[in-house]
């Protein structure tokens, strides 16, 4: 079926956007996990997703970021139909993908792992890892096969000398290629990569960078971009999505969110970036050093405990998203209580200021 244009939802009169409708989209997804609770105690459930909405527009790329434990991955999962939400559902070019086969989806959605040490079978040549995907689908003979693994080697920038080696043959940045190549060798719409650098050398996290956004430009591909390197994500993203215990707490462009982070929680992880300025020593970004239990997570909004701007309204009552300029979703108190009093389409000034971060070039020092 084809995707019809249509509003963004939340956004009304001249301001608001008309888009294509997603590629992939979550709407309201939840999943609860059932853990236990010590000996002899009933489980208990800990929301690792609790509503998100997320929506992948064809050739954007959307970062994902946010620290570990929010559920980022968890909802990565539920993207590749591999777990199947509590609540809510994930559609691919509006049709529920709980109706579709597994095999479709893998056809259409591929992943790029973290670790290209693990994710690779050690026992099987790089020719055979590659073409895995093809012979479970049954896509052509071994003619085919060895002609495809050829051209995606090529297109990944690995020689055909490798074909024959094993994993363990190959370096870091190898197995990387070798974990791309698997991936785009049934030419999916939609690569979902989790953390595809963080295990790499330096030097060989910019080449497979560029590697990931020449290969969009010639595939068309869609990206889901999860990272904690804030620096990966301004290269790379056209927008992003900040995660804090299951839910997001702020959404924009990617320029906008360097270079205006409004939630305070999008502050603070700006601010954690390091600097190779030796004088300015650790940066502080004022979250202590314990974060919330997941299982009893915080009432009213979530992230009070840890915010520098906490009101009295934060520990009682869960803020409600707030769409700002058609270009920002945000999910905060600062926000939500100045568009009640000065209206719904204006944040007064004094607010923007104390949701400004306190230093500038933040985005730069990334």
């Amino acid at each position: 079926m084809r995707a019809e244009p249509r509003a963004v939802p939340g956004e009304r009169g001249p301001r608001a956007r008309v888009v294509n409708a997603p590629i992939l989209e979550a709407r309201e997804l939840h999943c609860v996990f059932e853990v236990s609770a010590g000996f002899m105690r009933p489980r208990r459930p800990l929301r690792a997703v609790n509503g998100v909405d997320l929506r992948l527009g064809k050739g954007e790329s959307l970062g994902l970021v946010g620290e570990s434990g929010c559920g980022k991955t968890t909802v990565a999962m539920m993207l590749l139909g591999l777990i199947s939400p509590s609540g809510g559902e994930v559609t691919m070019d509006g049709e529920p993908m709980a109706g579709l086969d597994q095999r479709e989806i893998s056809r259409r959605i591929q992943p790029i792992f973290q670790d290209p040490y693990s994710s690779l079978n050690p026992r099987k040549t790089v020719a055979e890892i590659i073409s895995l995907p093809l012979r479970v689908h049954k896509l052509g003979g071994p003619a085919e096969w060895r002609s495809q693994v050829t051209e995606i080697m090529d297109l990944v920038g690995l020689s055909q000398r490798y074909a024959n080696n094993l994993p363990n043959q190959l370096s870091g940045g190898q197995r990387q290629r070798v974990a791309i190549a698997r991936a785009l060798v049934m030419r999916p719409e939609v690569v979902i990569c989790d953390e595809p650098t963080s295990s790499l050398d330096v030097s060989v996290q910019s080449q497979i960078l560029n590697l990931l956004l020449d290969l969009q430009r010639e595939l068309g591909l869609t990206y889901l971009l999860i990272s904690h390197n804030l620096a990966v994500v301004e290269h790379m993203a056209t927008r992003v999505a900040v995660m804090y215990l299951g839910r997001i707490v702020e959404e924009a462009l990617t320029e906008e969110l360097f270079r205006n982070p409004r939630h305070p929680y999008t502050q603070a992880l700006l601010a954690s970036v390091l600097t190779p300025e030796p004088g300015l020593g650790v940066p502080d970004t004022h979250l202590g050093a314990a974060f919330p239990n997941p299982i009893e997570p915080p009432s009213g909004c979530t992230f009070h405990p840890r915010c520098p701007h906490v009101m009295p309204a934060c520990s009682a009552v869960a803020p409600i998203p707030v769409t700002h300029e058609s270009t920002t979703l945000v999910e905060c108190h600062l926000f939500s209580e100045a568009r009640t009093a000065a209206g719904p389409d204006t944040v007064p000034q004094q607010v923007e200021d104390e949701a400004r971060p306190a230093a500038a070039g933040i985005g730069g020092a990334a």
